[in-house]
This record gives structure tokens, sequence and C-alpha cells, in this order.
């Protein structure tokens, strides 16, 4: 198992228009999006404030040709980019893209835990934090949510990887349990398995607004569409799931109505 558990340190974008994507989620987030000056593609910061949340960039043709359609990603640091990516791959997962250097910032493999969920390992150059917004700012990520075939089973996974533990166990009745998972402190996700319409697992990110009304008329004035909700969770939080207008899924966590 890990000895220092590992947290979630970015969200990529990757859609089939990014300058629809960019004005979609300008209105219906608050980010703010600049170029990060990449020399061979056009890849947008989206910060909030002074923070740099994550990254939109084009689908790749290779991507699009293959099936893929845009969604988003996870980026989860990791100690040694290339052991990790080996352990994902003894533990029954699968390397996509092997790890590389991305000149300037810092190491990554794409790839997928044992059931099918994608995710990204990262770790920069520099290994100072950045200073983090209080949990809860609005524009900043709030829960992690992996949908998946065997829930005792992604845990494990997890467990020995990033070296998370499990929280609290919520009984949701017919569609089971829903363990919470932290990294260090507080819960930071969920797992569950996956409802028969679902087709294949997946990780799910929140992404946390002041008011979640608010938040799907932007959703709906933008041209995204909701999906699942509102609805309000354990702990008193309301909750909605989303797709932007290029079909991505995304999600928003409120305090409020």
């Amino acid at each position: 198992m890990s000895t220092t558990p590992s947290k979630f340190v970015w969200y990529e974008l990757m859609t089939s228009d990014p300058q629809a994507a960019e004005a979609f989620y300008r209105e219906v987030i608050g980010w703010s999006a600049a170029d990060a000056g990449m020399p061979d593609r056009r890849y947008t910061i989206l910060s909030i404030g002074k923070t740099a949340i994550g990254g939109l960039m084009a689908l790749p043709p290779e991507v699009r040709d293959a099936g893929g359609r845009p969604g988003w990603i996870g980026y989860i640091a990791a100690g040694d980019v290339d052991r990790a990516a080996a352990q994902v791959a003894q533990g029954g997962g699968a390397v996509h893209r092997a790890a590389e250097d991305i000149p300037g910032v810092g190491r990554f493999a794409v790839v997928g835990d044992p059931q099918g969920a994608a995710f990204v390992l990262f770790k920069g150059n520099s290994d100072a934090a950045p200073e983090q917004p209080a949990a809860g700012t609005p524009g900043t990520v709030g829960w992690h949510e992996l949908v998946t075939l065997d829930r005792e089973a992604a845990f494990k996974f997890y467990s020995a990887l990033c070296g998370w533990t499990k929280s609290e166990a919520i009984d949701m009745g017919p569609m089971g349990i829903y363990q919470l998972f932290a990294a260090g402190g507080d819960a930071i996700g969920g797992m569950m398995n996956k409802p028969a319409e679902v087709p294949a697992p997946f990780w799910l990110y929140y992404v946390n607004v002041a008011a979640v009304d608010a938040a799907i008329e932007r959703v709906k004035d933008g041209g995204g569409r909701i999906i699942n909700g509102p609805m309000q969770v354990p702990g008193g939080s309301w909750i909605v799931q989303c797709l932007d207008p290029q079909g991505a899924m995304f999600a928003m966590v409120a305090p409020t109505r």
C-alpha cells in the first residue's frame, strides 16, 4: 500500500469543440481560461481565481478515430509514474499510454483500472504543492465518484495503488452500498456498483457551485442537458449530473438549491 495517500491533482476535458466547451464552462462554472502556450497543440488552462483546476484540449484524431468521445479524466498524483503504471498492469489494469514527459511540466501515463475506468498518473516537476482554495470553494472539484462493476474489488485496487482508506458506507437500498473513501483526511469521493443501464465503469467529477438550481439554469441556457437530479444527498448537499453540449458528462454539488 502507498505510504502517502495520493490525491486527484488535475482534471482534463478532451472535447470535439474546444472553443464552444470553453465558453460553456466559463458561464456555467465561472472558470477563466488561458492558452498554456504549448508548441505542438492548443491546451487551455481552466482556473478559478489564481488557482488552476484543469485543462481543455481538442479530442486527438487517433482517439476520435478509435471511437473516443468527449469526456473528463482525472489526474492522480504518483511519486513514481513508471512504477505506478507497472503496478496498475500487475494489478489487472491497463496502460493505455506509456509513461512520458511533458516538457517543463512533469511525467504522466494514461491507465485504466481492472474494470475499465480510465485515469491519469502524474508527477509534476516541482514537489511544491500550490496553495489550494478552501474546501467547497465554487469552481473547485469537491467530489470524485467511481461507478464500477465490483465496488469491493475496485477499492482494493485503489487502496493498494493510492493508499486510500474506507470512510462511511451508505446503504442506498436497491442501489446497494455507496462506499466513501479518503486520502489522508475527510472523504474525497465514493464508489458504487453501476446500475444495469450504465454501459461501462467510469469516474465522475463533481464541481462545487454556490447553488444548484441557478447552476442548472446556466447548463440549460448554455445548451447542456440535465440527466439526473437535482437531489439531496446525506449531509445535506445538493447534486446534479449533466452533459455539456458536446456530450461530456460532469456533475455539480452545492450546499443549497
